[in-house]
């Protein structure tokens, strides 16, 4: 990114930082928000009267054995397009779609997208990977979509420090290896982390390029691990931890 280029991006971005303050106030009414993992980097998040939908996609390649996650939604958030991310046909409703980096509002919400590449060759394979940054329910959610190379200061400051961070963690082409995974985590300092983008049982075990979760894990030995066991989390401000990083693991159910 340009150094002129960021110093707008970053302008407005702490231009609409009183605006932020302001729209926390009234999000940190709502006790938490709902994250339900519907495979590969899709998740859905429900609280403060919004349904936020995050990288639906269609199932093919390391997503070939999962449903297609058309679920309601007010609003659609895309990482990438490629031929099997960001796929927004069949959703019901009209939900607002958005795909690029940049400041935006949504029913006085404010959204940052951030970009970043989504491989490690400067994005010269696979492009433009958008991160995305809200609070919803009290919480800062930061996700982190499919990207591949370090975060940068630039990044990092439009990042801020996230509540909770979804994390690609299953190496690939267009994720983060897992040590690079936690090297995001040490940049980031997260209070918790929901790991993505790692292959799964459903996964075609055959032709899936990416790891399964353990070998993150493994990485990240020594940091608090909780496995929830289903697919759906209720995260609010008391359920973070008081101090360092926490991991937490949904289980996509097929």
């Amino acid at each position: 990114m340009k150094r002129r280029q960021f110093v707008q991006y970053a302008g407005a971005s702490f231009l609409t930082a009183g605006v932020m303050g302001q729209v926390q106030s009234a999000q940190a009414q709502s006790s938490s928000v709902t994250i339900q993992f519907l495979g590969h980097t899709c998740f859905l998040f429900t609280g403060d009267g919004r349904r936020i939908l995050v990288n639906p996609f269609r199932p093919i390649g390391c997503t070939k054995g999962y449903r297609s996650p058309q679920v309601a939604s007010d609003l659609v958030m895309i990482s990438s397009r490629l031929f099997d991310e960001g796929v927004t046909e069949g959703l019901p409703g009209s939900p607002r779609v958005l795909a690029e980096s940049g400041a935006y509002q949504f029913t006085g919400m404010q959204v940052q997208g951030i970009q970043t590449d989504h491989d490690d060759i400067g994005g010269k394979r696979f492009g433009v990977n958008v991160a995305w940054r809200w609070n919803q329910g009290g919480l800062n959610i930061l996700h982190m979509g499919g990207a591949a190379a370090p975060v940068t200061v630039e990044q990092q400051i439009l990042m801020g420090r996230p509540d909770v961070l979804l994390l690609p963690v299953g190496n690939g082409p267009k994720a983060f290896t897992p040590d690079e995974a936690k090297a995001a985590i040490a940049t980031l300092s997260p209070k918790l982390v929901i790991p993505t983008q790692y292959r799964t049982d459903a996964a075609d075990q055959a032709t899936c390029d990416i790891l399964p979760l353990d070998e993150f894990l493994t990485v990240m030995e020594g940091t608090p691990i909780q496995r929830v066991g289903g697919d759906t989390i209720a995260l609010g401000k008391s359920d973070l931890p008081p101090s360092g990083t926490e991991i937490r693991v949904l289980s996509y159910r097929a």
